[in-house]
């Protein structure tokens, strides 16, 4: 495995999920997303977590302090990322990350932006309601014209209530 201290942007993003998810999902939860920035002299490692088998709850103060006790004891050992950051641990928030294909089966119904890698039909950014995930596909109306978006395509999408 290359040392994380090598990797950079995505890579670095996917290996962080990789280390972290275990012990996240050992306390209950789902690691739906992390950011890591950098902020002035060092940089914040940002965790967005969600409970996974009750997501209609909310996530504490408690539970992101618990979870981020559980995250130092990786990152201590492993010690993937070099120099000074902050470890910041929160809720998905009302405009939270869509990743996954549960993500959108839970939020069929919803406004959501999507951004592809490549364009479709000439765009890569769709805002309007998740009608429906098919197979590995789903559907978004926009502006009353449903696109069909392969979820392979998808760079980044969240909610995106008005």
């Amino acid at each position: 495995m290359v040392p994380f201290f090598v990797l950079k942007g995505r890579k670095m993003r996917d290996a962080l999920m990789r280390l972290l998810e275990p012990p996240i999902e050992a306390l209950g939860f789902e690691l739906l997303d992390l950011e890591l920035a950098q902020a002035g002299r060092g940089g914040v490692l940002r965790i967005f977590i969600d409970r996974a088998n009750e997501p209609d709850t909310s996530v504490t103060v408690d539970d992101c302090a618990a979870v981020s006790h559980a995250v130092s004891e990786v990152l201590e050992v492993e010690d993937p990322i070099k120099g000074n950051y902050t470890l910041e641990v929160s809720s998905p928030g009302f405009d939270r990350i869509l990743r996954k294909r549960a993500h959108f089966e839970r939020f069929v119904g919803e406004r959501i932006f999507a951004e592809l890698k490549l364009p479709l039909e000439g765009r890569r950014r769709f805002v309007g309601t998740l009608k429906s995930i098919v197979n590995d596909t789903i559907s978004v109306e926009v502006d009353g014209r449903p696109y069909e978006l392969p979820l392979e395509r998808i760079q980044k999408a969240r909610l995106r209530p008005e």
